[in-house]
């Protein structure tokens, strides 16, 4: 029987960073950046869909992760 795979620590600081995102209102530069660095191509989709529920939020959505979801969209 193949043993499960662990998580490793970019896993697991991803995880929590993504969820400190969801939570905050209002993130910070800082660790939006950070998650940035950690992303996975396969993981961009997931964070973008976090960002966009952020936005859908908003009545007027912070600018900054409005360019982040572009950026992210090209």
């Amino acid at each position: 029987m193949a043993e499960a795979r662990k998580p490793q620590a970019r896993e697991l600081l991803l995880d929590a960073l993504l969820d400190k995102v969801a939570e905050d209102r209002f993130p910070s530069i800082s660790m939006l950046d950070l998650i940035e660095s950690l992303l996975r191509p396969d993981e961009v989709q997931i964070y973008v869909r976090l960002l966009l529920r952020k936005v859908r939020r908003e009545k007027y959505p912070s600018l900054p992760v409005l360019r982040r979801i572009a950026a992210l969209a090209e």
